[in-house]
């Protein structure tokens, strides 16, 4: 008489337990299928794809603390380029400088004038001057804004009659200003100033 009732209890405590074990399970599984969602949308957040030539190419994103002494580097070594090749061409050196000051203050400016009063830039359109530089090195400090960098640079002068090989080197400082297509480093250079430019050999042509 006990017997079945007794069977009745048991298979009634097992299909409890079962059901427990499957609905802590289902839990689990559940939990660990939304933390790893997270991670893959934390994931997808700092990947980007670019359509290049038919092709999707994956690009990462990373914060600008990153890549600020790649990026302060570039943005020195592209202003000395714009700055100091020359052309005897009016309207390439015009076009030259003023992209050169898009990334700089009042400071290049200044020196840009003093180039133009005392007769170099006439004398560069006047006497067909062509003038190349070649960034060696450029040092910054990214410890605290703004950044104090110095440039390491040599100036090829080429005249009709000969080619003169420079050392330059200048200073300044780096500070932080919005990106734009003007200036897409988002860095002003400031305080700008040459240290040296000498003469380190000369040839005649």
């Amino acid at each position: 008489m006990f017997k079945p009732t007794q069977n009745i209890d048991t298979a009634f405590r097992a299909m409890r337990l079962l059901m427990l074990l499957v609905v802590s399970g289902s839990v689990c599984v559940s939990l660990y299928a939304l933390y790893q969602n997270a991670v893959l949308s934390a994931n997808a957040q700092e990947k980007v794809y670019v359509l290049s030539n038919g092709r999707a190419a994956e690009v990462f994103a990373v914060s600008r603390r990153e890549n600020i002494a790649v990026e302060a580097r570039d943005h020195v070594a592209r202003f000395h380029e714009l700055f100091f090749s020359l052309d005897p061409d009016e309207k390439a050196i015009a076009n030259t400088i003023r992209k050169a000051l898009y990334l700089s203050d009042g400071s290049a400016k200044k020196q840009y004038d003093d180039l133009a009063e005392s007769g170099y830039i006439a004398g560069v359109i006047s006497g067909n001057v062509s003038q190349q530089i070649t960034v060696d090195s450029v040092q910054v400090n990214t410890t605290m804004e703004p950044f104090a960098f110095r440039c390491y640079a040599t100036l090829l002068i080429i005249r009709s009659t000969s080619s003169v090989t420079r050392s330059l080197i200048t200073q300044g400082y780096l500070r932080s200003v919005a990106r734009s297509d003007h200036n897409p480093h988002g860095f002003l250079i400031e305080k700008w100033e040459t240290l040296e430019n000498k003469d380190l050999k000369i040839e005649e042509r």
